[in-house]
């Protein structure tokens, strides 16, 4: 019995691949709040230059 939970605390087989795991979600979590964060000065941005264009479309320079 020792020796099998001594196997079991030593191995080491997939542990990279779950360390990957957590940082994609780390990751994807932080773009997920950045976005959210960042959505209203976004939309608010569009939202001018679709004023502008609107109002100024049919000027010719």
């Amino acid at each position: 019995m020792r020796n099998l939970v001594t196997r079991l605390v030593k191995e080491e087989s997939g542990q990279g691949m779950a360390e990957y795991g957590l940082i994609l979600a780390l990751v994807a979590i932080a773009a997920i709040a950045a976005l959210g964060i960042l959505s209203g000065g976004i939309n608010e941005i569009f939202n001018k230059i679709g004023g502008k264009l609107s109002t100024e479309g049919g000027k010719v320079q």
